[in-house]
């Protein structure tokens, strides 16, 4: 059985190296944006996925591995966003958003890590597709959330629901490069 938490790290590194990518290209004008549009760009992406993954015809030549990238970073900055507010104007360079990025996904991972052996792994013999529609599940009750200005009464807030995207983004692509390497 493939070691978990290096499969983890290795999708968590490839995802940074192309945060630190785009970074370089568009600066960190991500900063201004507020959490229902950060949430709607990761809806997109899941939808995107969804329809990957049930439609027979595909217009556009990216397959889900790059979609799923896309919400793990769009969830860490969702966390970053959470942590340091909101900016009127780009405010971080490379490194220290590189250095954000690398904080929020430590304790993201500690929370897989964590849940993992609680749940002996159960996600291993879960499909991508239940993947992909537990981060649905996930969008809609941070959506909710937000439509509730941020308030709840028992469910957990809005940055641990981004927290299991990130994870089960990962789980899933874990799955798709096994898939792929067979």
């Amino acid at each position: 059985m493939e070691n978990t938490a290096e499969a983890y790290h290795l999708i968590i590194d490839q995802c940074k190296a192309l945060f630190s990518k785009k970074m370089h290209d568009y600066g960190c004008a991500w900063r201004i944006l507020r959490l229902p549009s950060l949430t709607d760009q990761i809806f997109i992406k899941a939808q995107r996925i969804r329809g990957l993954q049930t439609n027979k015809e595909h217009r556009i030549d990216e397959g889900q591995v790059p979609e799923f990238m896309g919400i793990i970073n769009y969830c860490v900055m969702a966390l970053i966003q959470i942590e340091k507010g909101i900016a009127d104007q780009p405010d971080l360079d490379a490194a220290s958003a590189v250095a954000l990025y690398q904080k929020q996904v430590d304790i993201t991972f500690q929370l897989m890590q964590d849940k993992n052996h609680d749940y002996g792994e159960a996600w291993r013999e879960m499909r991508v597709s239940s993947l992909t529609d537990l981060i649905l599940q996930k969008l809609l009750r941070v959506k909710q959330i937000e439509d509730n200005q941020g308030k709840t009464l028992v469910s957990e807030g809005i940055a641990a629901n981004y927290q299991d995207m990130i994870n089960y983004a990962v789980f899933a692509l874990i799955h798709l490069n096994t898939e792929n390497s067979k």
